[in-house]
């Protein structure tokens, strides 16, 4: 019995968030890694691109009871105008009368444009296996447009300033069954988990701008395209609390916050992660 605790305590402080200078091998094996994402990083080469082009292709389908494409939706620039509205996400938006994020504001207009049934849509929110994802794909379609533009979310509305309030609460609130948060792993030089070194996102600046600024990225390691919704719904799946349900307004509050910490980042998706 004693023995199987120790195990475990040993496996534990290795699978969670380490502190403490990095190995040589950790090192050698991230700079494989970097070599790797260089070699494809071409829009020729990468993967990710192909959720862009599948996205273009929603993005002016006819669909839903009304038979129309997305084309006049508004996602803050005006309707149909895509260049620079990812940079500019999550904002307020008057007609729905809160802040909204990517997904949140394209299953509104997919709701209230198209007349879509969006359950579908939602249930095959993240990819798989022979199976794709509208909202993967159209987000990386609609984020491509604003790469090359820096990260600018706006914060004058008050619901956008409540918004990054509650988001910055949820980043330091702990809970779940191993009383973890996002700042456990995320407020601190220096931490890493397995061969990952993990951005201290508690301040603004470079590391925030760095992992801002290449969402949504193609996952090597998943053979899929994967948004920020993905990355914050596996991250508290990973600290053990009851995932979120999907287009919350508590991960938009989230991202509002960490794309505030992001201020000024240069975009550029789709990147390459392992």
């Amino acid at each position: 019995m004693r023995q199987t605790t120790i195990r475990s305590a040993i496996a534990f402080a290795i699978l969670v968030c380490a502190s403490g200078a990095p190995v040589h091998a950790q090192d050698a094996s991230e700079k494989e890694i970097e070599r790797y994402r260089a070699m494809i990083s071409d829009p020729m080469s990468n993967p990710g691109f192909l959720a862009v082009d599948r996205g273009e292709v929603l993005w002016s389908q006819k669909r839903g009871t009304k038979d129309v494409s997305l084309e006049t939706c508004d996602l803050g620039q005006g309707p149909g105008k895509l260049e620079g509205a990812f940079a500019k996400l999550p904002r307020y938006f008057k007609d729905a009368d809160k802040v909204m994020d990517t997904e949140q504001r394209l299953l509104w207009c997919m709701t209230n444009i198209q007349g879509l049934d969006t359950k579908d849509v939602i249930a095959r929110r993240f990819s798989g296996p022979g199976r794709a994802s509208d909202m993967e794909d159209l987000v990386a379609f609609i984020a491509n447009k604003s790469s090359g533009m820096k990260i600018d979310v706006p914060l004058s509305h008050p619901k956008e300033q409540e918004m990054v309030a509650v988001g910055e609460e949820l980043f330091y609130r702990r809970g779940g069954v191993m009383d973890f948060s996002c700042a456990t792993c995320h407020a601190e030089e220096g931490k890493r988990i397995r061969l990952q070194g993990l951005p201290d996102l508690s301040k603004p600046g470079k590391q925030a701008q760095e992992t801002m600024g290449v969402w949504p990225t193609y996952r090597v390691s998943q053979g899929a395209l994967r948004t920020m919704q993905h990355r914050l719904w596996d991250c508290f799946r990973q600290q053990r609390w009851p995932v979120p349900e999907y287009g919350s307004d508590a991960l938009t509050a989230l991202t509002v916050f960490l794309q505030k910490q992001a201020a000024g980042a240069e975009i550029n998706v789709p990147s390459i992660k392992r």
